[in-house]
């Protein structure tokens, strides 16, 4: 049981943490709002219109499929450092990996989700 004190102390210690620096900027910064401040600004300039619309659900589904598969690909990164040492077992094991992030490709590529329309 004591071993857990250190691990709750942690825990206790960044929440209070981030408590504390999430709201200290609140509790001491200077609120004097006017209406220029409140106003959008764009570039020095006054804006043409304020920005509105939805932007085409298009933009959000390649950028989605470009994390994950990016993220998945950062994988290969470490495994090509102890490539030696992982020997066939590792080169087996990324093999399957690499065959899932293609077959999750070959998905994406059935599902015509990188057409641009």
């Amino acid at each position: 049981m004591l071993e857990y004190i250190a691990v709750i102390f942690a825990f206790l210690f960044a929440f209070g943490l981030s408590a504390l620096l999430l709201t200290l900027p609140k509790v001491l910064s200077p609120k004097f709002p006017s209406e220029a401040k409140s106003r959008p600004f764009e570039c020095g300039k006054e804006p043409f219109s304020l920005p509105g619309g939805n932007s085409p659900m298009h933009f959000y589904i390649v950028a989605m499929l470009f994390i994950i598969f990016d993220v998945e690909l950062v994988f290969l990164f470490p495994w090509a450092v102890m490539f030696r040492k992982l020997g066939l077992f590792g080169l087996t094991e990324m093999a399957v990996f690499l065959g899932f992030v293609v077959l999750g490709f070959f998905y994406v590529l059935k599902k015509r989700a990188l057409e641009w329309e």
